[in-house]
C-alpha cells in the first residue's frame, strides 16, 4: 500500500461559540454550508485518468453524485488571472491581472504584478514615520466580500490574488500568493558550499544566492543574506531622486550598495569522518546530518535598534561527505509578527500559529527554483513538497474544525509546482526525460493527485453529508519541451528594432534589484514587444513614453497583421506550428482597466511556451531552443481553449461548459443572494 505524509488530526481548542482562534462570530442565519477546495493546476485528462483506474476514490465519489467536467480557464492561463476570475466572476477586463508581471509605460521596466509597494518613510534617516504599504492593483469584488455583507460568514484560506489581505465582512483570510520573502521576492534561496568555484557566486536565474564556503581546518564562516535595509533603501531613493548625479552621489551609491542587504553571521563546523555538520546562527546551534532538514528557525534581522523585521526559515543539509552543501530556504515572514498584516483580522495569522503551530507562509510555498537551478535533487524537492502541501492541508483542517463559518474556501498549489518540475519523466519526449529518474520519480506528479484525494476524503469527513463540496482547479497543464524567444522573432519580423550591443540574459534579480532592461531596443523603429506569459505589447503613441504606433487605424491594422503573422510561426527545425492562436485585446477583454491589458495574448501550441529571457523583454540569439531546465510542464502563454482546469462538484451542473468566472455567481446564488449585474458568469446550479 502506497504511504503519504499524514496531516495530523487537530483537536478541538475552544468551545463551540469559539473558533479555534479565538474569535466569536454572530450565529449564522444560513442554514446551510459550502466548501471550495481548490488545487492549482489539476489537470482534467489527469484526473479522469486515475480517477478511472480508482486512484482517486474520494473524487470519483463526488463525481458520480455530482458532476465531473472541464473548467474552461481564463484567457491568459496563468495562476494570477485565473483566480482573480475565480474570486470576482469577471474577465480580466474587470479585475485587472493579466499576467504575473506588468510594465511601466513611462520607461518600459517591467514589476511584479498584483500588487503596488509605497515605501516607509524615516526622519533623519533613522527614525521611523511611516509603515511601509502594500496594495492589491486587483480591481472586483470577491464572492466572499459580497457574500459577507449579506452575512455569510467566510473562511478564505490561501487563495491567490489574496494579499494584500483584504477587509472580509463575517469572515477571516489567509493570504496566498503574492505574499513574499522576507527579501520581498517570490522565494530567494540561499546555497552555501565548499566546492562551489569563485566564478559560480553570484545571483542565479530563478532567485538563489550562491555563496562559496572557506574552511580554515573544519570550521567556516558565512552571512545569510537577509532583507534589504529598509534605511538604506530610502537613502538609494532620495539621491536617485535627482535626476543628474554628480561624482559625490555616484560615490554615495556605490558605498550604499554594500550595506543594502541586512545579513546575518553563522558559522559552519564540519564533522567529516560522521559526515555531520553543526550550524552556529544567532544563539542557535544546529547540529544535520546529510540529507537531513531542521526545524525551521527563527530569525531576527536588525536595521538600526528601532527596526527588526522577522523571519523564519530551514536549513537542509545536502552533503558533507567529500565537500559540505548547505541549502537555506526562502526566508519566510513569522506568521506572528509579518512586516505587514498578511491576514485579515490581523491578528488571525499569530492566532494560527498559536493553535497549529509553524506553517510556511510564503505564497510560492515550494523549492521549484533551487531544483531548478540544480542545487536540490528530486527526492529533496518531493520531501519539502510534501509538507509545504501539509501545512497549507493543516490550516484548512484547522478552520473546518473551528465550525464558524457558512463558507469555506481553501487552495493548495503543491498540485500545480510537482507538475511544472517532473513533468518531464511523464513525457519521454521531453528533451529532459531521464529514463532512471522516471523509474524512481515518475510517478510524482499522481502521488500528490492521491495525496488530494486523501486530503479530500479527510475534509468530507469532517463535513454533514448534505453539505455541498466544489473541487476547482484554474487551469490544465502542457509539457514545456522547447522555448521560444517572441522579442527575438519580433525582431526577425521587423517589429521591433534593436541597435548597440547583445544585453546580457536576464535574471530575476534584476526585476527585485531594479536591474536595466531593454537598453538595446530603438524605441523609435519598434511597433511591438514581449514581455511576460505570451503577451505583446504595441508601443502605441500616448499610452507608451517612445510610442510611434497610432491609436485607431494604425493599431487595428498592426493586431490584423500581427496575429496573422504569428499564426505562421514555424519551428525551424521541424517545420511545425507553433503558435495555436493570437486574440487580440478587444476581442477578449471588456471592462474599466481594458487599457491595462496587452494587445495580443498569444497561445502556442503543445510542447512550446515562451522563453524567460521573453518574459522579462530579453532578445537572445534564435527562435527556438529545447528547454534544458527540469523546470518541464507550464500552463502560462498556452492557448487558454486547450489548457481547461477541472470543477468535480457534488451536485449536479446545469450545463456542460462550466467556465471559472461562474464559480462566484454560483457561490452567491446558493446562498440566495443577488448576482451583481457586472458580473460576467452565471450560476452553475
Amino acid at each position: 500500500m502506497t504511504r503519504f505524509p499524514r496531516v495530523p488530526i487537530l483537536a478541538l481548542v475552544c468551545v463551540l461559540t469559539t473558533g479555534a482562534c479565538g474569535r466569536t462570530l454572530s450565529p449564522s442565519a444560513f442554514p446551510h454550508k459550502l466548501v471550495v477546495l481548490g488545487f492549482d493546476g489539476l489537470d482534467p485528462t489527469l484526473t479522469r485518468r486515475w480517477m478511472d483506474e480508482g486512484k482517486l476514490p474520494n473524487m470519483a465519489r463526488l463525481a458520480a453524485r455530482g458532476s465531473f467536467t472541464a473548467l474552461e480557464t481564463s484567457h491568459s492561463p496563468e495562476s494570477p488571472t485565473a483566480w482573480a476570475s475565480f474570486a470576482t466572476g469577471v474577465n480580466a477586463g474587470k479585475h485587472n491581472i493579466y499576467d504575473f508581471l506588468v510594465r511601466d509605460t513611462r520607461t518600459y521596466v517591467p514589476d511584479l504584478g498584483m500588487v503596488r509597494r509605497e515605501p516607509p518613510r524615516f526622519l533623519l534617516n533613522y527614525i521611523p514615520i511611516a509603515k511601509p504599504r502594500i496594495l492589491s492593483i486587483r480591481g472586483g469584488t470577491s464572492f466572499w466580500v459580497s457574500a459577507g455583507r449579506a452575512g455569510v460568514r467566510s473562511s478564505v484560506l490561501t487563495v491567490p490574488v489574496t494579499f494584500p489581505p483584504e477587509e472580509v465582512p463575517n469572515g477571516e483570510l489567509l493570504s496566498g500568493l503574492p505574499l513574499p520573502d522576507i527579501r520581498g521576492t517570490m522565494g530567494t534561496f540561499s546555497y552555501f558550499a565548499s566546492d562551489l568555484s569563485r566564478y559560480e557566486e553570484g545571483n542565479t536565474e530563478f532567485g538563489g544566492i550562491l555563496r562559496r564556503l572557506v574552511f580554515e581546518g573544519d570550521t567556516a564562516r558565512a552571512e545569510l543574506v537577509g532583507p534589504p535595509n529598509p534605511i538604506v533603501r530610502a537613502r538609494q531613493r532620495e539621491i536617485r531622486s535627482k535626476g543628474t548625479l554628480n561624482d559625490a552621489d555616484r560615490a554615495a551609491l556605490a558605498e550604499l550598495e554594500a550595506q543594502e542587504d541586512i545579513s546575518l553571521p553563522f558559522t559552519v563546523r564540519w564533522d567529516r569522518s560522521a559526515r555531520r555538520a553543526t550550524i552556529e546562527i544567532q544563539g542557535s546551534t544546529i547540529q544535520l546530518g546529510e540529507k537531513q532538514w531542521s526545524k525551521w528557525l527563527l530569525l531576527d534581522f536588525r536595521a538600526n535598534l528601532l527596526i527588526r523585521l522577522h523571519g523564519m526559515a530551514q536549513m537542509y543539509l545536502i552533503a558533507a561527505g567529500n565537500d559540505l552543501q548547505l541549502y537555506v530556504s526562502p526566508i519566510n515572514w513569522r506568521p506572528d509578527a509579518p512586516p505587514v498584516p498578511m491576514s485579515f483580522p490581523a491578528s488571525f495569522a499569530a492566532d494560527l500559529y498559536k493553535t497549529q503551530g509553524i506553517y510556511r507562509t510564503l505564497g510560492w510555498a515550494e523549492a521549484t527554483w533551487p531544483l531548478n537551478e540544480g542545487r536540490l535533487d528530486e527526492k529533496a524537492f518531493m520531501d519539502d513538497l510534501y509538507r509545504a502541501f501539509d501545512d497549507r492541508a493543516g490550516v484548512i483542517l484547522n478552520r473546518l474544525n473551528g465550525g464558524q463559518w457558512d463558507l469555506l474556501v481553501g487552495v493548495i498549489e503543491s498540485t500545480d509546482r510537482v507538475q511544472h518540475m517532473m513533468w518531464r519523466l511523464l513525457d519521454p519526449g521531453h528533451p529532459m526525460y531521464d529514463a532512471a529518474l522516471a523509474r524512481e520519480f515518475g510517478d510524482s506528479i499522481e502521488r500528490v493527485y492521491r495525496r488530494c484525494d486523501q486530503f479530500v476524503g479527510e475534509v468530507l469527513d469532517h463535513l454533514d453529508p448534505g453539505t455541498p463540496v466544489m473541487i476547482v482547479s484554474d487551469h490544465g497543464f502542457h509539457s514545456f519541451r522547447y522555448a521560444v524567444n517572441l522579442n527575438t522573432w519580433l525582431v526577425q519580423e521587423g517589429f521591433m528594432t534593436l541597435h548597440g550591443q547583445q544585453p546580457g540574459e536576464k535574471k530575476l534579480d534584476d526585476l527585485f534589484g531594479g536591474g536595466e532592461f531593454w537598453e538595446n531596443v530603438d524605441w523609435s523603429r519598434t511597433r511591438a514587444y514581449a514581455m511576460g506569459l505570451g503577451q505583446i505589447y504595441f508601443n502605441l503613441r500616448g499610452r507608451e513614453a517612445q510610442g510611434i504606433v497610432d491609436p485607431g487605424d494604425e493599431y487595428r491594422r498592426l493586431a490584423e497583421e500581427l496575429s496573422s503573422r504569428l499564426l505562421t510561426m514555424t519551428d525551424p527545425e521541424t517545420g511545425q506550428r507553433i503558435v495555436r492562436a493570437a486574440y487580440k485585446r478587444d476581442d477578449i477583454y471588456s471592462g474599466p482597466y481594458l487599457g491595462n491589458a496587452s494587445d495580443l495574448q498569444v497561445g502556442l501550441e503543445e510542447g512550446y511556451r515562451v522563453s524567460w529571457q521573453t518574459t522579462l523583454g530579453g532578445t537572445p540569439a534564435g527562435i527556438v531552443y529545447p528547454n534544458m531546465k527540469k523546470w518541464s510542464g507550464d500552463h502560462g502563454a498556452y492557448d487558454y481553449q486547450a489548457t481547461a482546469g477541472v470543477l468535480i462538484s457534488s451536485r449536479k451542473l446545469g450545463t456542460d461548459r462550466p467556465r471559472i468566472i461562474d464559480i462566484a455567481p454560483t457561490v452567491l446564488t446558493y446562498f440566495g443572494l443577488r448576482i451583481p449585474a457586472d458580473l460576467d458568469g452565471k450560476a452553475l446550479f
